[in-house]
C-alpha cells in the first residue's frame, strides 16, 4: 500500500473596504498575539474561494465577496501551500474564536513587525503593491536557509 504525504493547502484573503484591510491578532499558537490576514487551512467539500470566505468568518465573524487569487507562497519546510484572494469586506466584523482583536488598518498603519508568518506578510506588500488592481499571481517560495 502506497501512503501519499502531500502539501496542505492553506486559504485566505485580503478584506478590503474604503481603502483598509482588516486584520486579525492570533488568538491560538503559533504565533499567539500577532496580526494575520484571515487564512486557515481547505476543507473537504469545499473550493479555494470557499475556504478563503469561510475562514475569514471564523476568525472575524465577517462575510466577504473573494475578488481575484494574487499571491501562492510555496511554504515547503512545513509542506504547505498558500493561496491568497483579494477581498470586499461586507458589513460589520468582530473577534471570532481564534482572534484576540480584529482592526481595520491602512498601508501606512500596519504593524508590519507584528505580522504573524512569512506567507502573510508576502501577501500584504504584493496586494498593495498591485493596489486591487489584478497583476496576475504573485509566486514565492519559502524555504529555509541550509547550512
Amino acid at each position: 500500500m502506497i501512503h501519499y504525504q502531500n502539501p496542505l493547502p492553506v486559504v485566505g484573503c485580503v478584506p478590503e473596504r474604503d481603502g483598509k484591510i482588516l486584520l486579525c491578532k492570533r488568538a491560538i499558537e503559533p504565533r499567539y498575539g500577532y496580526w494575520t490576514v484571515p487564512a486557515g487551512f481547505m476543507e473537504l467539500g469545499e473550493s479555494t474561494t470557499m475556504g478563503a470566505a469561510r475562514e475569514t468568518l471564523e476568525e472575524a465573524c465577517a462575510e466577504v465577496e473573494i475578488g481575484h487569487l494574487f499571491a501562492v507562497v510555496d511554504v515547503i519546510d512545513a509542506g504547505q501551500i498558500h493561496l491568497f484572494y483579494t477581498a470586499k469586506l461586507l458589513g460589520d466584523f468582530s473577534p471570532g474564536q481564534e482572534s484576540l482583536e480584529v482592526a481595520m488598518f491602512s498601508e501606512d498603519e500596519i504593524p508590519w513587525d507584528e505580522i504573524a508568518f512569512h506567507s502573510g506578510h508576502y501577501a500584504l506588500k504584493k496586494y498593495f503593491e498591485d493596489r486591487g488592481q489584478n497583476n496576475g499571481v504573485h509566486v514565492h517560495e519559502l524555504r529555509r536557509a541550509r547550512s
